[in-house]
């Protein structure tokens, strides 16, 4: 429906569009540079069906800018106020289904590793009833990976549901069960993977990020010996890379961001600890299956197992309090709560850190909390928590 809706407006605007099918989004991007044509994904990323939206691309198969978002949203603001153009005849846009975008996307992805790179492991993936219940499976067999398939049958509504990255309870087993060497999980568009090691122990954004900065490193594809990575990843990942020579640059939350650090520094790798994950060699958005195997690559030549390489980043206990207050815009206004944040600053010193932001989509602050011993972060949290509620005011 969504789809059909979509791709109405646009012919009606005089636009006209191609659509691929069922594509993972950073399919959608690379179909983007090829075709050098501007893209829609319709999807609910790492959510549920009913939150299905349009992510947007520009030519050259980059997310749009925040500007150019705008720009959309009042465009659309004025076209429901009944502001749009109405057009007829041979103004309207024409519509056509293109054929083999999966194909090439395939293609792209094998032709970023050497052939049979993978066999002899045995890998469990999980879907997650998503855009990469088909791409995934081929790709890691032709790859020669002995592969045993989860959640691979999209009925429209159960993606995302208890499977995939947001929920490898299935997977974690599932990996023990047949002895496989690796696991991975994607989100419902696939342009995040977690990842599973052989014990069963759960390998994240910040873990592959530190793998693969260490192996690109290591073969001198890591330039600038840097990564960029937004302010959420763990302080085990920047201790792990600072041991290695590695400068970490860290961006505000959102792969926008870092990709735009990525650009400006001319880095080659950076992502999120989410499992969205930029390999700026080979795709100019995150690309799940892309990490995957370039993981199980970096595994293979390591010649360890999983659990080892991901033993480089001790990961700190990490606190995430959503704090609900009736006065958000408040915020960096509100002066005693400031002192205290500093306050707990000094307190967990080199060995802990803060981080205080606004959500971008909810009327909360969101309030994070690092260090060495989960009990002194638990009481940092509850202490900063009583603050902000003190200075904003508790909800009604």
């Amino acid at each position: 429906m969504l789809e059909a809706a979509l791709i109405a407006g646009i012919c009606a605007e005089g636009g006209s569009t191609a659509s691929l099918g069922v594509l993972p989004t950073p399919g959608l991007a690379g179909a983007c540079v090829v075709g050098r044509a501007p893209g829609a994904m319709i999807s609910a990323s790492h959510n549920p069906y009913a939150d299905n939206g349009i992510k947007f691309f520009e030519r050259g198969g980059r997310k749009v800018r925040d500007e150019t978002e705008a720009r959309i949203e009042a465009e659309l603001t004025r076209v429901l106020a009944g502001g749009g153009t109405s057009r007829e005849g041979t103004e309207i846009g024409d519509a056509r289904s293109v054929s083999g975008a999966l194909d090439d996307y395939v293609e792209r992805l094998l032709g970023a590793v050497e052939p049979e790179m993978l066999a002899g492991l045995r890998v469990v993936v999980d879907c997650g009833h998503g855009a990469a219940f088909q791409v995934a499976p081929i790709v890691l067999e032709r790859l020669g990976a002995d592969v045993t398939v989860l959640n691979a049958a999209p009925d429209g509504v159960n993606i995302n549901d208890r499977c995939g990255s947001t929920d490898t309870t299935g997977l974690v087993l599932a990996v023990r069960e047949h002895g496989a060497h690796a696991g991975l999980a994607f989100d419902g568009d696939a342009d995040r993977v977690v990842a599973v090691d052989e014990q069963g122990g759960i390998v994240d954004g910040d873990h592959i990020l530190a793998i693969a900065a260490i192996d690109l490193k290591a073969r001198g594809r890591l330039r600038g010996d840097a990564i960029a990575t937004t302010v959420m990843a763990n302080l085990g990942l920047r201790r792990a890379l600072e041991a290695r020579d590695i400068t970490v640059i860290e961006t505000p939350v959102g792969d926008r961001h870092v990709l735009a650090a990525m650009e400006e520094h001319d880095l080659s790798l950076g992502g999120e600890q989410s499992g969205h994950l930029i390999f700026r060699d080979h795709a100019v958005t995150g690309d799940g299956p892309l990490a995957g195997i370039l993981l199980l690559e970096a595994m293979v030549r390591a010649g360890v197992p999983l659990s080892t390489l991901a033993g480089v980043v001790t990961k700190f206990p990490q606190l995430l309090r959503n704090v609900r207050v009736r006065d958000r815009a408040g915020l960096d206004g509100a002066e005693g709560f400031w002192a205290e944040v500093r306050a707990v600053e000094s307190d967990l010193g080199e060995d802990g850190r803060v981080l205080v932001r606004p959500s971008g989509t909810e009327p909360v602050v969101r309030v994070m909390v690092e260090a060495r011993d989960p009990a002194v972060a638990e009481a940092a949290a509850a202490r900063l928590t009583a603050a902000l509620e003190l200075a904003l005011g508790a909800p009604e």
